[in-house]
């Protein structure tokens, strides 16, 4: 497949360990070999590709955070969460991927800031040092005084607002 180069390309940039990245590529390529046989046609193959690879990285991701929120409930995490690792990066549109994209990036950075602007700092504070600072739970707890699961849950309202905030864009943009 054409494809194939591209989507690999997208997936490693994303995927840091390589097997993983090939575990998702092959997945992709299984999801789109079922979906073919289905009676409706895939429109936009590559698109469409995109779109699922896309999918299995947050999946992937999602899998990986859970693990290891659940060592941090039970204390025995080493948290070294690598700060390099910009999460926020796979919920957005690849800088590489057309006009559109850089369009619906831009529109969803902005949507983003406006609904940060709106939480409550300690929500906002949190969030952002977690997420796109990097710092983990245990450095934020340490530096603050306050708990690890007082840090969760002010996380997770932040969560829920940005995603109540930021569905009908991401609706309204097709991402």
């Amino acid at each position: 497949m054409r494809e194939r180069s591209r989507l690999g390309h997208f997936i490693g940039r994303r995927v840091r360990d390589p097997s993983d990245a090939e575990d998702i590529l092959q997945d992709v390529f299984h999801e789109f070999v079922q979906a073919y046989r289905l009676p409706a046609p895939i429109e936009q193959a590559s698109a469409w590709l995109f779109r699922v690879a896309r999918n299995r990285i947050i999946d992937a991701f999602r899998k990986r955070k859970e693990q290891s929120l659940d060592e941090l409930a039970n204390g025995d995490a080493d948290d070294d969460t690598d700060p390099g690792e910009y999460r926020l990066e796979l919920a957005l549109p690849a800088e590489d991927a057309g006009p559109e994209a850089v369009y619906a990036r831009s529109v969803l950075l902005e949507a983003l800031q406006d609904a940060l602007d709106e939480l409550p700092p300690n929500q906002r504070e949190v969030f952002i040092a977690h997420e796109l600072e990097g710092r983990s739970f245990k450095e934020l707890a340490a530096a603050s005084g306050v708990g690890v699961n007082t840090l969760l849950a002010r996380k997770r309202y932040a969560v829920l607002h940005l995603r109540a905030r930021l569905q009908p864009i991401y609706d309204e943009l097709e991402i």
